[in-house]
């Protein structure tokens, strides 16, 4: 039966994805089908105690209820799971349990119709007469279901008989005369039962080519414990006729297979938008930096700093931070034809964006690195050098990214490439199973990490890399010029690469700054004490002169008096502020006058 099944399940375009059989012990071959995907389940048996221990297995492995469905032959008494059997050591309440919902199936013994047979008896007249004969609990008396069956098959020999009879009188042979080696006879007997058609108490008897009786299938389903007739399918006019009522565990019949949805695996989205939102300030924060390095690009402390390699980790600090948002794209932001595109897209800005920013650094490391590791008569050398140069090597360095990139595009380029996982049971218990897949950019030596794991690395990675160099290289500068005003505009006649030079320098500047403000205020306070002393000097000449009005005898003894010079009082010359001297420590130019022009103690001219 299971190869004929297989047969015309084929044909139907339907498949057996795994079959079991058993002849005794049913243990290992139901927990096989416990590892199959498939939730349809048929049981061959013969009738009576060895089909008990079957339902027994079933239940110790769950296999019943909403997901399964179990298809029986139906000529089983309507109580044979309730009947008690020593060997089972399931209780009838675990019986019934195990059994419950399952279809059967049967051909029909007893003819639905009440419609008079070739016996002139209806098939419940039969019924009644049997049941006389039988007397009590006819339906434990074996062979009392197929009794119809019998009864008919008795029929439709002897009108087989009746028929061959009549044909083998036409050939001068007699039935009395038929034995095993007779062919003639067997012929005529074959060809008689297969034209057989007529009404009996089982129903329309007829038979196929292969001698098969073609009746109606009686489809029962145990609900509540008792069987319910669901259905009738009549095979010679391949006929189904359908009661629905039948009624399911779960609400509906279980799936043949468990159903697999397959669903992709999509980046975080608050993870994405979080990362995002960096990366905008990130490159609002370059573009800043970018504009800030331009427009002061006239300033001696920004000039000193190779402002144009600045600028180039501004521009390479926002290819890289815009490399974050294709690296968040997948399925649920794009289609699978713009993937590719996605996939290029973030490989070139971050490999672009790399070389750029830190290239610029290391040419910049390098040169002062080449400054102060050479011997002192090639460093003088190095001090001044040529912008193109330091242009040069940042263009190697992204050039060699160019090509390696172009050759990685050429020979193994990235494409979308959809990963599967293990299949996941959904929380509910349902029919489904669940695929997790993912896309991602591949190619062909190249593996996966865990999507979230792989894109909060790459893209962190890259955000605060870039903020880093952004806030090393260009916030100081932005500090200083802002907390101590130096804007002022200065010429520089060559490019010093050694920033120690630059920073010596610098702090020259500022300590010739910080005593020339000095200097200015000691001369301030030297400038208000010489007023007050002029005053001081000023009210004595006009205190004296009153006196020489009120004293004019005594002035004139003194004036004409032996010894004395004759010549006018001259006063001492007073100091004046605009001496050379002066001038040279108050300019804002003393560091370009040299000490040639200033010598001699300042605080000593001062208090002079």
């Amino acid at each position: 039966t299971l190869d004929d099944l297989d047969q015309r399940v084929k044909e139907a375009g339907l498949e057996i994805t795994f079959r079991q059989s058993f002849f005794s012990d049913p243990a290992a071959p139901v927990r096989n089908l416990k590892g199959d995907g498939g939730r349809d389940g048929g049981k061959d048996g013969v009738k009576g105690k060895a089909t008990a221990p079957w339902p027994t297995q079933v239940y110790k492995e769950k296999l019943y209820g909403k997901k399964y469905v179990w298809f029986l032959i139906g000529w089983y008494a309507d109580n044979w799971f309730r009947i008690k059997d020593p060997a089972i050591n399931c209780t009838e309440a675990e019986m019934a349990e195990a059994v419950e919902g399952h279809v059967t199936t049967e051909i029909v013994m007893l003819n639905p119709e009440n419609t008079r047979s070739i016996s002139n008896m209806t098939s419940q007249e039969f019924i009644e007469k049997l049941q006389k004969r039988l007397g009590k609990n006819p339906e434990e008396t074996g062979g009392f279901q197929e009794a119809p069956l019998a009864y008919d098959a008795i029929w439709a020999l002897a009108l087989a008989l009746n028929k061959t009879s009549a044909e083998l009188v036409k050939k001068g042979l007699r039935l009395e005369d038929f034995n095993y080696n007779n062919k003639n006879i067997t012929d005529e007997i074959y060809r008689a039962l297969n034209s057989s058609a007529f009404e009996g108490v089982s129903g329309h008897v007829v038979f196929d080519a292969s001698g098969s009786r073609m009746a109606w299938t009686l489809i029962e389903q145990l609900q509540g414990g008792v069987y319910k007739k669901i259905g009738y399918y009549d095979s010679t006019k391949d006929n189904l006729s359908w009661y629905n009522n039948d009624k399911w565990i779960g609400g509906a019949p279980p799936a043949d297979y468990t159903k697999v949805i397959t669903t992709f695996r999509f980046l975080s989205q608050k993870l994405f938008i979080s990362v995002s939102v960096l990366a905008s300030l990130g490159i609002l924060l370059a573009i800043i930096c970018l504009a800030f390095n331009i427009y002061n690009g006239h300033v001696r402390y920004i000039q000193n700093s190779q402002p144009y390699l600045n600028n180039m980790t501004a521009v390479g600090c926002t290819l890289a931070l815009a490399a974050v948002f294709p690296l968040g794209l997948d399925g649920y932001h794009i289609g699978p034809g713009l993937f590719p595109f996605v996939c290029q897209a973030r490989l070139w800005l971050l490999g672009l964006g790399f070389s750029l920013a830190y290239g610029s650094m290391f040419t910049k490391i390098w040169w002062v690195h080449t400054v102060f590791t050479k011997k002192e008569e090639k460093k003088e050398k190095r001090k001044t050098l040529e912008p193109w140069k330091l242009y040069a090597t940042v263009g190697l360095l992204v050039g060699l990214d160019v090509v390696t990139l172009i050759i990685w595009q050429i020979v193994d380029p990235l494409h979308r490439t959809i990963e599967e996982f293990t299949k996941e049971e959904p929380k509910t218990d349902t029919d489904v199973s669940i695929l997790p897949q993912l896309e991602h950019c591949s190619s062909t030596k190249m593996n996966t990490s865990q999507q979230d794991a792989a894109f909060a690395f790459a893209s962190l990675a890259v955000v605060f890399s870039s903020y880093i160099t952004l806030v090393v290289l260009f916030v100081p500068k932005m500090r200083r010029l802002i907390t101590r005003g130096e804007w002022q505009s200065e010429q520089q006649d060559t490019m010093k690469t050694g920033s120690s030079t630059n920073n010596n320098e610098e702090e020259k500047s500022r300590l010739l700054e910080k005593e020339n403000r000095e200097l200015e205020k000691i001369i301030a306070e030297k400038e208000e004490r010489v007023s007050e002393l002029r005053q001081q000097l000023q009210d004595r000449q006009q205190l004296r002169s009153r006196r020489r009005s009120s004293n004019p005898s005594r002035e004139a003894d003194n004036h004409f008096s032996p010894g004395l010079s004759a010549a006018p009082a001259t006063p001492a010359p007073f100091y004046q502020p605009n001496l050379p001297l002066v001038r040279c420590l108050v300019s804002e130019q003393a560091d370009k006058l040299g000490r040639a022009n200033c010598d001699g103690s300042r605080v000593h001219l001062l208090y002079k």
